[in-house]
């Protein structure tokens, strides 16, 4: 929604300045889908501003929900016809996850994910990114649920688009407008040391994600582009700086495929290169079993996967496999908007 039309709307309509208040709380808190629900407001007015505008950025071109009601994957078509998609997860009964898109498409090209085949089309603007949030909150505002995270984890790379994610965050913090708390909010990078930077100095108390993958440098180069550019020992320096600068956890994110990065040789590698950067105690790794997005590649074996965290427990690195709730619904990033 973009707070700033509807301030100048209601100027132009010589409306009271507590008009706006009664917009912002029938939207961010009771989850209005349209300026005809919000009763607050004269008869007139409401039909006034929704003849002329829209809460929504975007148009709703298909909603996909898993069987067992723990996961739901929307896909959004933007003003220009250009597609993004966006996920809810509920891990635990009646607390639901948002893992948003801040790009169409996107320019990594990272061999295992469905959005990098569409290549990079442009940067979604701060409204695009938290519609989303706001789309999901009006989705889940008849049932006895809250959302209580938001994660970048969709399509794109956000620090490729600092600017707007940077006035996004700000937006999703502010208390009147979507009042998350920072640490309920989290951002996933695939590597980009200024970018870690930034964020450090500007948002120290929002999660910071690292879209890893590989602990070798030829492999990560050969399926994640961007570590040519910025290899692992890049990395490392940026994420010792950060730890230096916020003393906060960092996730490591590391999906398992087949036959390819799941290997004792690839955990043992994985365990020496979060030990070299220091401070474990702040440090903790997700594992992921691929989530196939049609491509060659294959997830690695449940067992495979046990095997791997039980090596990684082993040499004392925090790490938990993290269960996987989108796969029904084609939930890997850029299934859905790929096909359009």
């Amino acid at each position: 929604m973009n707070i700033k039309k509807i301030e100048e709307k209601l100027k132009e309509l010589g409306q009271p300045n507590f008009r706006l208040k009664q917009i912002k709380k029938a939207v961010f808190e009771d989850g209005a889908s349209s300026f005809l629900e919000i009763t607050t407001l004269a008869k007139d007015l409401r039909e006034k501003l929704d003849k002329e505008m829209k809460i929504l950025s975007f148009e709703v071109e298909k909603v996909l929900v898993a069987k067992d009601g723990q996961s739901v994957k929307a896909l959004l078509k933007l003003h220009d016809g250009k597609n993004i998609e966006t996920v809810l997860i509920s891990p635990k009964t009646n607390d639901w996850s948002v893992c948003i898109s801040c790009q169409v498409g996107c320019p990594m090209n990272c061999r295992f994910c469905a959005t990098g085949k569409m290549g990079f089309v442009r940067n979604l603007t701060a409204e695009e990114i938290t519609d989303q949030v706001l789309f999901w909150k009006q989705y889940i505002k008849s049932q006895s649920a809250k959302l209580t995270d938001v994660v970048y984890m969709g399509m794109g790379e956000p620090f490729l688009n600092w600017a707007q994610v940077n006035e996004s965050l700000k937006n999703l913090i502010d208390p009147e407008l979507f009042g998350f708390g920072s640490r309920s909010i989290s951002v996933s990078t695939a590597g980009i040391p200024e970018g870690i930077a930034k964020f450090a100095e500007e948002f120290p108390q929002v999660n910071l994600a690292i879209s890893l993958h590989f602990a070798d440098d030829q492999k990560r180069s050969e399926f994640m582009p961007i570590n040519k550019k910025y290899n692992l020992e890049d990395l490392k320096k940026a994420l010792q700086e950060y730890f230096r600068k916020t003393n906060r956890k960092v996730f490591i994110e590391y999906i398992l495929l087949g036959n390819i990065n799941d290997s004792r040789e690839d955990a043992d590698k994985l365990s020496r290169f979060v030990k070299s950067i220091g401070k474990l105690q702040l440090l903790h790794v997700n594992l992921i079993r691929y989530n196939s997005t049609g491509s060659e590649l294959a997830a690695s074996s449940k067992d495979q996967a046990v095997r791997f965290k039980d090596y990684l427990l082993e040499n004392h690195i925090p790490i938990t496999i993290r269960k996987s709730l989108g796969e029904e619904i084609q939930g890997a990033c850029g299934q859905l908007a790929g096909k359009g």
